[in-house]
């Protein structure tokens, strides 16, 4: 039997330190691309082989989501998050020491595991300690944390860069996590409530041997893009859903016979809102995550501009985005998925008019022009990424949070890895129709993004439209009576 921390006075300080963990495991997705010329350079490596450090960390990261969510359910997330967190620390240091390329894409598929591990522990600690209206704004901060981190990536590594002079500098791009990792461990040592964990039962090694192969085949020509894996490993697409079908059907086998699946299926099926907002979460995070690389390739290649430059130029994205989160986190109990459409009309608005604004304006000033549509689109991506965690979790037991979380997450992950190789390969691609006219490229990528972001808006609406048949006009409460949350 979990019990419940609910009543923990330390909880909003303990989500903090959670906070700061996911905020660095996150960060490490885009952080380390602007430092990738230097490591080439230094470390005598290929360009292929330089490329999986940023690879390799979010392949990994994917991996180990649901896997490592399961296990938090059974032995306790508070003993998982600080394993993972010090095993971060530690890879972090590794990765910052590399003397080889070798050396550095072991040290990032190590850290991207750690990162997997310790991200669904996140969630499932908030759907632990939090309750009700609390828990929408425990979420609005994480959902601030997951749009800040993955947007300050570029500006963040860019700054660095500036401030470590030298070839060695991009090795700090690595140590920073090490005082902040460590100050999050000593206080989430300190903080995170300790809890009896859940019903061990046993961790089904088929469902997670059929999950990773799938989940591999699947994102293995993704992140291989560059190197020619679309055309070469396009075949892997049929493999994975080949294996996911399997895996689906082994889980619904492992739970009619009584057994612990990795994932319950009736999540699904039978948990509402968890499949709406797990497809809405993959839908936008295609859109969202490519079109950082659209925009660094844009200000850095087609405008001159510096890695810290390229990064400045889309901040007010993210400076929107982490205020409207946290709002956002405290509204959705009150409007529901209402917030989240109105949060994609306001991105797809955002990005839609910086396209525009890139497209036609002088190059001198097209990033001072773009700043208030990137504010409004970071507005509206603040009212979907919160709001969606909390509309998709509401109501999964706390038993299943582990493992709820990383499903969730794996989603965020491929949809992710999708976008960052379909959208910089369409801006590649017309920049050599067009011979170099990086206005063009950047307009129709971006735009491509934003449709992705209407499919996402179609599943939005489709569910809000459901929500307000099944409440007689009115938004459902993410209260304590409506989240139907199960203490095991």
């Amino acid at each position: 039997m979990e019990a419940d921390s609910v009543d923990d006075p330390n909880r909003w300080r303990a989500l903090w330190a959670t906070l700061v963990a996911g905020f660095m495991t996150l960060l490490d997705v885009t952080i380390v691309a602007v430092a990738l010329p230097s490591m080439q350079r230094e470390l005598h490596a290929s360009a292929a082989s330089v490329q999986w450090v940023v690879s390799g960390y979010a392949l990994a990261f994917a991996l180990t989501l649901v896997t490592a969510g399961r296990i938090g359910d059974a032995f306790g997330r508070r003993r998982v998050f600080l394993i993972a967190l010090a095993a971060f620390v530690l890879c972090s240091a590794a990765a910052g020491a590399a003397p080889s390329i070798t050396w550095l894409v072991v040290a990032r598929l190590a850290q991207g595991i750690a990162a997997g591990s310790l991200a669904p522990q996140n969630t499932a600690l908030i759907q632990q300690m939090f309750r009700g209206a609390e828990r929408g704004r425990a979420f609005g901060l994480f959902g601030a944390t997951v749009g800040v981190s993955s947007a300050v990536g570029p500006v963040t590594g860019g700054l660095i860069l500036a401030l470590a002079s030298g070839e060695d500098g991009w090795r700090w791009i690595f140590y920073v996590n090490v005082p902040v990792g460590l100050v999050a461990l000593l206080l989430g040592a300190r903080l995170l409530p300790r809890v009896a964990p859940g019903p061990r039962g046993r961790l089904d090694p088929v469902g997670v041997l059929l999950l990773g192969a799938g989940i591999l085949a699947l994102m293995l020509p993704l992140v291989l893009a560059e190197a020619g894996g679309l055309s070469r490993l396009w075949w892997l697409f049929l493999v994975g859903l080949v294996i996911l079908v399997g895996f689906v059907g082994w889980e619904r086998w492992v739970a009619a016979h009584d057994g612990d699946p990795l994932l319950d299926t009736g999540l699904f099926t039978a948990t509402r809102g968890y499949a709406t907002g797990a497809s809405l979460a993959a839908l936008y995070f295609v859109g969202f995550s490519g079109v950082w690389l659209v925009f660094a390739l844009f200000f850095q290649n087609g405008l001159g501009y510096s890695p810290l430059a390229s990064g400045l130029a889309v901040t007010p994205f993210a400076v929107g985005s982490a205020g409207a989160a946290a709002v956002a986190g405290r509204l959705v109990g009150r409007f529901g998925r209402l917030l989240t459409v109105c949060g994609l009309v306001a991105v797809m608005a955002g990005l839609g008019g910086t396209a525009l604004v890139l497209w036609l304006a002088p190059a001198d000033s097209a990033a001072y022009l773009a700043a208030p549509a990137l504010l409004v689109g970071g507005l509206g991506s603040g009212c979907v990424i919160s709001p969606n965690v909390t509309m998709t979790l509401r109501e999964v037991p706390v038993r299943m949070a582990g493992a709820a979380g990383g499903a969730l997450q794996t989603g965020q992950r491929v949809g992710g890895a999708v976008g960052t190789a379909a959208l910089p390969g369409l801006f590649y691609l017309v920049l050599t129709v067009t011979h170099d006219d990086y206005r063009d490229a950047v307009a129709l990528s971006v735009g491509t993004g934003v449709a992705f972001m209407v499919c996402a808006l179609a599943v939005a609406v489709a569910d809000w439209r459901r929500d307000r048949s099944g409440a007689g006009g009115r938004p459902p409460e993410t209260s304590p009576s409506h989240a139907h949350v199960v203490q095991d």
